[in-house]
């Protein structure tokens, strides 16, 4: 019986994916953050002001555990909410200095756990898996 391709690919993908994540999230822990927390403030330190639907979309976390999340770090002076003059229903949420201060110091450590993560896999191999995920992200309706 031949193989399936398609089905092993899957496999090693959710394998690959979860040793990832956990070592993310393990390198994380070590700035006393959960994920989420470096999610949101990574979004603003690179992306500057966006609304929570914006946050939401970038980080792949529903809205109603972003407001959490968000007001734990807003209570820690790390991110404000500015209110949207046209739409009151809009809130803009920016980073404030003492949260760029945080991700200066943080995320270029973060940085290379993920260029330690993969410095097995060539610049070459990085931009085929990168084009061959993006298909199946846009083949899929993402």
């Amino acid at each position: 019986m031949s193989e399936n391709l398609s089905l092993k690919t899957f496999v090693v993908l959710m394998k690959s994916s979860k040793t990832v994540m956990e070592r993310v999230k393990e390198d994380i822990k070590n700035y006393g953050m959960k994920t989420s927390d470096f999610a949101i403030l990574e979004a603003l330190y690179h992306k500057g002001e966006l609304t929570v639907k914006q946050i939401s979309e970038a980080v792949l976390i529903n809205t109603g555990s972003i407001t959490y999340v968000i007001d734990k770090l807003e209570a820690k002076g790390l991110l404000k909410r500015r209110p949207c003059t046209e739409d009151r229903r809009v809130v803009y949420i920016h980073i404030t200095d003492q949260g760029n201060q945080l991700m200066d110091e943080i995320f270029p450590k973060h940085q290379q756990v993920i260029e330690e993560i993969f410095s097995g896999v060539s610049n070459e191999e990085k931009e085929t898996i990168v084009e061959a995920l993006k298909k199946v992200g846009i083949e899929n309706g993402q």
